[in-house]
């Protein structure tokens, strides 16, 4: 039976275009003009951004370059004085105007532009009296002997004044009473110091013999101050000849280098001066100079071959007082002929007989500036008072003048980033402590302490926080009810608003003192809070199933804040029984002495719990995003295989939002670096570098807040402080980049195809 041919419609479909109206066709061109608008604001803004970034980039860079800088020497002028002796002195006054030069027979003052001889003070000795030793006690003041065993006390002073546009400068000189020290006997070398008690001197008699003379002042209460001396002979256990002296101006050592290379100290503590040790000092080359830096404690020494080392009376294991060596700085090529101390820091020059000048810095050890003179043949060099420049004094009488250009000496790559030997420490060290109440106070300018600070207070406040937001953002997201999770995401939102300082404040005011009163307490509270949820679980799991029931899914949470407010009330009541009987009665003692920890009332405990509070709510809540934003059918693909909602969440969603959870973390990690105010208040800005949860420290971003109200605009700590600044825009650039680089090794590890 033949079936019939289906039947086949045709279905034609017409199509008919009809122009745009005008109106239409203003509509795009408008919303065309918005989009290319929309697309060059953003564009602009972008470049904007980058714009400021590399601006402040920028001015940090301007501010930090010159703290790198080395020094500078400019030859101002030259001048020729009458030929002098062997043991003449040349000084300057501070505007380096006007020089003189102290001889065997005077002071003899010049013009530092032409030479020309403004005055000359002679000398008050009897005509039998020759000089035989001048000592320079500091920048103006010297010490004259005599062949005849008197001492006298010079000073060279100015006066400046201003006389038609003109600065105008008055020297003047004085001469004090003799000193008899060598009882008749000619003084070969001289050091001459004023102590708070009086003055001290001592003398070479002959190649090894020592005369010390001690004049204590008694101020009377009407009348002039009279003196009272006290004289001893000392003679030294030394092979070669004494080749020259130094004493400090506390009246303590005396210093004594020889013709063997020996150095000794002579102990002026206990009365009676005694030899303390002899130490070999410059491998048996002569010792040609000493001088004592800015406050007397480091000694640098000289000798025939050009070495240059300084050091130190420190105490030894037994608490005895040593020398020891500090630094060795770049040597000369002659031996060294003049030592002279600049009167503002830890700087010096040293000039050897060929005339090389050399400029270093006692506290880093850094030689910043070599030169060599034309004149050759170096006398004696003068540091100016003001430290912008020196003088240099040839045995043919040439004077030199040059300018100095030495800005933050105390600066260098190694001192910023590692151990220094700061005066009075045992050894070296990573110190920061940019100002003291002295004036010979060497800047302690070590970044480490700083740097480690602000590392240990991220690593604590991440501790604490990453885990709390990141367990509450996965709940919150895979377990919560709806309704709960719009009232309480809005609400931890709001805290990341809580201004830092007001946090600050409460953690420095009140969590500081609490914790420091229940921290035993504190201490067994992670223990006994979750000890409590387990087991409120567990009793839970027990129950009927419709009692069960009365408590809805995604609520679980509010059900255990009674039983969290519990475990903290009990672990709150524990304090002062777990402190009486397993602490003695006082944990501060018990955690020195059984762990070896100290406790401060401000510590890193206190700013991790209070930074907690600023940096949870910007972890919760990113990640709760990228944990929400999983794809819901990645979800009920896992609970189709049987996966739990526990097993769902940790090896499905939290996997497939990690770049999302570690761009929050990092976020956080950000806040943690740049926090200042918390930082600044809640703890005790001690920078020290100990990972001691019970100390301070002090981070790169509050010491920036503490010091530069007190720095110099241009200065070395002002400059410092803007070197930190760059450190920590550096720091966290380095974060960020690692961390856009983890997420994106994340993101293309878990995308979704």
């Amino acid at each position: 039976m033949a079936h019939p041919a289906p039947e086949t419609t045709k279905v034609v479909v017409q199509t008919a275009t009809e122009p745009l109206t005008a109106a239409g066709r203003t509509g795009i061109r408008y919303r065309l003009l918005l989009d290319r608008g929309a697309r060059l604001i953003i564009s602009l803004g972008g470049i904007a951004i980058v714009a400021v970034i590399m601006a402040i980039l920028l001015v940090l860079f301007v501010e930090v370059a010159p703290l790198f800088r080395g020094a500078k020497a400019v030859h101002v002028g030259s001048v020729a004085t009458p030929a002098v002796t062997p043991m003449a002195r040349i000084g300057v006054d501070e505007y380096r105007q006007v020089g003189y030069i102290v001889g065997s027979g005077g002071v003899n003052i010049f013009s530092l532009r032409d030479g020309t001889t403004l005055a000359f003070a002679p000398a008050p000795f009897q005509k039998e009296d020759v000089t035989t030793a001048i000592s320079e006690i500091s920048q103006g003041k010297f010490a004259f002997a005599t062949q005849t065993g008197k001492v006298f006390f010079c000073e060279v002073t100015f006066e400046a004044s201003v006389v038609d546009a003109d600065r105008k400068i008055e020297p003047n000189t004085t001469f004090s009473d003799p000193i008899a020290l060598g009882d008749g006997q000619t003084v070969r070398l001289l050091a001459y110091r004023e102590t708070k008690d009086g003055k001290l001197v001592a003398g070479l008699i002959g190649t090894s013999g020592l005369s010390v003379v001690r004049a204590t002042e008694q101020k009377a209460v009407i009348g002039p101050s009279t003196f009272s001396a006290e004289i001893w002979r000392l003679a030294l256990p030394v092979e070669g000849e004494i080749t020259a002296i130094a004493a400090d101006d506390r009246g303590e050592d005396l210093f004594v280098g020889t013709s063997d290379g020996k150095l000794a100290r002579v102990d002026l503590r206990n009365g009676e001066p005694r030899c303390a040790e002899l130490i070999a000092a410059s491998s048996d080359n002569p010792i040609t100079a000493l001088g004592l830096l800015i406050g007397d404690r480091t000694l640098v020494v000289g000798d025939s071959r050009g070495g240059l080392s300084s050091w130190q009376v420190l105490a030894d294991a037994g608490g005895d007082p040593r020398l020891q060596r500090i630094h060795d700085f770049a040597p000369h090529s002659g031996a060294i002929t003049s030592i002279s101390i600049s009167n503002r820091d830890k700087g010096f020059l040293s000039g050897d007989k060929d005339g090389g000048v050399k400029l270093h810095y006692g506290t880093t050890g850094s030689t910043r500036l070599s030169l060599r003179l034309l004149s050759g043949n170096l006398e004696s060099i003068c540091y100016a008072p003001r430290a912008d420049g020196f003088v240099t004094l040839s045995a043919g009488g040439l004077v030199s003048d040059y300018g100095l250009e030495n800005h933050h000496p105390e600066v260098t790559a190694s001192s910023l980033l590692r151990k220094v030997w700061y005066e009075g420490d045992s050894k070296p060290s990573y110190t920061w402590q940019s100002t003291g109440g002295a004036d010979d106070f060497e800047p302690k300018l070590g970044l480490l302490p700083l740097i480690f600070g602000t590392l240990k207070g991220s690593f604590y406040t991440l501790a604490f926080s990453v885990p709390i937001a990141i367990l509450a953002a996965l709940y919150a997201s895979q377990f919560m009810q709806q309704r709960w999770r719009n009232l309480i995401k809005p609400t931890v939102e709001i805290m990341a608003g809580l201004p830092s300082v007001v946090l600050g404040f409460i953690a420095a005011l009140w969590l500081a003192p609490n914790i420091d009163r229940v921290l035993p307490g504190i201490l067994v509270m992670p223990v006994i809070v979750p000890s409590l949820i387990v087991l409120s679980v567990i009793v839970w799991r027990g129950l009927p199933l419709k009692h069960r029931a009365r408590i809805k899914p995604g609520t679980e949470l509010i059900a255990l804040f009674p039983v969290i407010a519990l475990g903290a009330w009990l672990s709150i009541k524990a304090s002062n029984i777990l402190n009486d009987m397993l602490m003695g009665g006082d944990y501060h003692q018990w955690l020195t002495q059984r762990l070896g920890l100290s406790y401060e009332q401000r510590n890193s405990l206190v700013v991790s719990l209070a930074m907690g509070f600023a940096v949870i709510p910007i972890i919760f809540t990113i990640a709760e995003d990228a944990l929400s934003n999983v794809p819901r059918h990645l979800v009920l693909a896992a609970r189709a295989l049987g996966a739990n909602k526990w097993e769902t969440a940790v090896r499905v969603v939290l996997p497939t939002a990690s770049p999302g959870v570690f761009s929050a973390v990092m976020i956080g990690l950000g806040r943690a670096v740049g926090e200042t105010m918390i930082v600044l208040m809640a703890t005790g800005n001690t920078p020290i570098m100990n990972w001691n949860i019970f100390n301070g420290f002090r981070a790169l971003s509050a010491n920036i807040a503490v010091e530069l109200p007190e720095a110099p605009a241009g200065g070395t700590l002002y400059r410092v402080l803007f070197l930190t600044a760059l450190l920590l825009f550096g720091m966290t650039f380095i974060a960020n980049t690692a961390a856009e680089v983890v997420r994106l090794r994340l993101r293309k590890r878990y995308s979704l195809l």
